[in-house]
């Protein structure tokens, strides 16, 4: 007979610091509930598929290796341990390299004496390794082979004969496709986590609801009626879409378990618990997007509205729906902003959430994605020739031409400045355009960044433009001068400007200016100067 649990203890089993963070070796004739729901909230991926095609083509007697590589809490341990139960009979597994799992040896050791069984037998290997300890390896370890195997994936990430490396980040998290991006991996949790139908969590959910009548699990029950919604779904992916761009934030299933666990479960309604930061890497960076510190005319005036408790009758409507549905009547306006901004992508009750869509606009992400798509789909078609130019033209040239000159601004377009000496200005007149034909030679490695090219006279130059430097740009071209606090964007606009230098420096043709007054000086075949304005 299986025991009695309720909701919250139930969703425990998501905590990073659950036992079932980890996945070990357990009996399976004597499951618990809480191994029930680890299992129905397995998401295969396409990971698993690389892992286990590569696995059944070894043979059982061929010497062969497959290191499944990532980072901690990506899900190594729990896809090698469903494996094992496959091919376990014919293949060898070491499930965590991390650790030596013997007090007298350290996890080099332990791979050192793992790697010399492997040469003396003939069975195949397959090994769970984060990419730190491939690197460790790669300087410390003993065996020769293996040492240069792994040193030439990570120098060329490239396989060596009968050695195989599959690494998560080979599979991200988020894709951008032709409608915009999505996260499968997301989606399809939060699908399972909240489905109607064959979900042990709905049905304790609706349990627990009969029977838990607190204050506390009112909240609990409220948060993971806002969780099943699609909209709010679809703005958590959004988030975490955005932490990832702009704060260079990776997923883990570990991290994202534990962060759903932190929006149900925590103190708060699940809005207010979303931008409450913590000890959950995800919760960290999200916290930095929260809505109730955007200042907008609509926003201030809400604000004020409910402070003062003036009469609106559309908001008096929502606020009963919500009763309904356990969150309680007394929100602050910081609470009811964060619950706008969850429900944007849809409607909710009479929809007064809507009336603050547009200040909650994520063009930003909207436009990266657009001008990414360029990139990685150009065809060299007119309609995309039309389109991508918009973003060189306005955006990547605009702003190269006022971060340069932003000393200068007396300078006309096609001017650059190259330096300035005592109120002399030493400038190059430059054609910059995009490369169009150079841009199917970059193509898009992750939805993190995209390479644009650049044709400076006849000199090809390149940057890497992620979400940062795209908003950055868009700021400059508005009149924002960047700081100290853009030092780790701008670095890409410096190098940038380095490189169109060198191109000025070689020009034939340089102006001085000093106040009104300007001189030119022509090379003219290489033998003499022609000056002309003094």
């Amino acid at each position: 007979m299986q025991e009695a649990l309720n909701l919250r203890e139930v969703l425990s089993v998501l905590s990073k610091a659950s036992p079932y963070a980890v996945s070990t070796e357990r009996n399976s004739t004597s499951q618990s509930l809480l191994d029930e729901i680890k299992s129905y909230l397995y998401i295969q991926m396409p990971i698993e598929t690389a892992v286990n095609e590569t696995i059944s083509s070894f043979g059982a007697n061929e010497k062969k290796v497959l290191f499944l590589c990532g980072s901690s809490g990506d899900g190594k341990s729990e896809l090698l341990t469903r494996a094992k139960v496959k091919y376990g009979q014919r293949v060898n597994f070491h499930l965590d390299a991390t650790h030596s799992f013997d007090p007298q040896e350290n996890a080099i050791q332990t791979l050192d004496n793992l790697f010399n069984e492997f040469e003396n037998q003939s069975r195949p290997l397959v090994v769970g390794i984060n990419t730190g300890m491939l690197g460790n390896y790669a300087e410390e370890g003993s065996n020769e082979f293996f040492r240069k195997v792994i040193k030439n994936y990570l120098d060329n990430v490239e396989d060596t004969a009968n050695v195989t490396f599959i690494n998560f980040e080979d599979y991200p998290k988020f894709d951008i496709d032709e409608v915009g991006y999505t996260s499968e991996f997301v989606q399809l949790l939060l699908e399972r986590l909240t489905a109607v139908s064959g979900n042990l969590i709905r049905q304790i959910y609706d349990k627990d609801k009969l029977n838990n009548l607190d204050e506390e699990s009112k909240k609990l029950h409220a948060n993971y009626e806002l969780l099943c919604l699609p909209l709010v779904q679809k703005t958590i992916i959004e988030l975490l879409f955005k932490a990832r761009l702009m704060r260079d934030q990776f997923l883990t299933a570990r991290s994202l378990l534990d962060f759903i666990l932190t929006l149900v479960a925590g103190p708060n309604y699940l809005f207010d618990n979303l931008f409450a930061g913590g000890d959950n890497e995800l919760a960290n960076k999200i916290i930095e997007f929260d809505p109730a510190h955007l200042r907008t005319k609509k926003i201030d005036r809400f604000i004020l509205s409910n402070d003062l408790l003036l009469p609106d009758e559309d908001f008096q409507e929502f606020k009963s729906y919500l009763t309904s549905i356990g969150i309680v009547n007394q929100l602050n306006s910081q609470s009811y902003l964060r619950l706008f901004y969850i429900l944007k992508n849809g409607e909710f009750a009479n929809n007064y959430h809507q009336k603050f869509v547009k200040d909650f606009n994520e063009s930003l992400i909207e436009r990266y994605v657009d001008i990414f798509q360029l990139h990685r789909d150009f065809d060299n078609s007119i309609e995309q020739k039309k389109r991508i130019k918009e973003f060189y033209n306005n955006i990547l040239r605009a702003a190269i031409r006022k971060y340069n000159n932003r000393n200068a601004p007396n300078l006309d377009k096609s001017h650059y400045l190259i330096s300035e000496l005592n109120g002399f200005q030493l400038v190059a007149k430059l054609e910059i355009k995009a490369d169009l034909k150079n841009i199917l030679n970059y193509p898009a490695k992750s939805s993190s960044s995209f390479t644009a090219c650049l044709k400076v006279e006849d000199h090809s130059l390149t940057i890497p433009i992620n979400i940062n430097l795209l908003n950055l740009m868009t700021k400059i071209v508005d009149g924002y001068r960047p700081n100290k606090h853009d030092k780790n964007t701008v670095v890409l606009l410096d190098e940038l400007l380095e490189d169109i230098a060198q191109v000025a420096n070689h020009s034939k043709t340089l102006h001085i200016f000093k106040e009104h007054h300007q001189i030119t000086v022509k090379n003219v075949d290489d033998e003499e100067f022609e000056v002309s304005g003094m």
